[in-house]
């Protein structure tokens, strides 16, 4: 387990230290800020709920469920389980760019949310996937190079979230009736 540690930190260090420049030290905050994101939520959820039908409607129900459920379960469970302490409160010479908080480190949950939401979206607007998948990325390195996940935090968290959202595509196709638990 040291070994793979060492990895991580030597990857942390890499990412939040060497490509730290100007550009990343004004980017990489705004990006990983959720206020920031509010008011394009806020757009996207109304334009789901009024403007895309109800196939909008039906997504953005999928959503508030999805991300509820994936933010308690990174938040409350998986990270009260790990207890990993954030390279910004272990780790010297840590390039702080946004606010270091006393919770837990892994799974990150900004990847957990945004790359299940990442799926679920990308599943009903395929055409929009590689934007989907591109926000998600960057919000989760953004943690990285804001000082407050390992690489692995951000990387489990992308797995995680793509389970999530694997997963409630399942079940709407269950409820949609597209795959049959029980056959005659």
């Amino acid at each position: 387990m040291n070994f793979l540690y060492n990895i991580d930190v030597q990857v942390f260090y890499f990412i939040n230290n060497t490509l730290a420049n100007p550009v990343t030290d004004v980017f990489m905050p705004f990006i990983t800020e959720l206020d920031h994101w509010k008011i394009f939520y806020a757009i996207m959820f109304l334009y789901l709920l009024i403007g895309a039908g109800k196939k909008g409607r039906i997504v953005a129900i999928i959503l508030v469920l999805l991300i509820t459920c994936s933010d308690q379960f990174s938040s409350n469970l998986i990270k009260n389980f790990v207890e990993r302490i954030r390279p910004c409160n272990v780790l010297p010479h840590v390039h702080q760019i946004v606010g270091c908080t006393q919770s837990f480190s892994f799974p990150s949950s900004h990847a957990v949310n945004n790359f299940a939401g990442a799926v679920v979206l990308s599943h009903f607007y395929p055409r929009f996937r590689i934007s989907f998948y591109i926000c998600a990325f960057l919000l989760a390195i953004s943690r990285v190079f804001g000082g407050v996940h390992y690489p692995s935090d951000a990387l489990g968290g992308t797995l995680i979230g793509i389970l999530i959202g694997l997963l409630f595509i399942y079940l709407w196709e269950l409820l949609n009736g597209k795959y049959k638990i029980l056959k005659p």
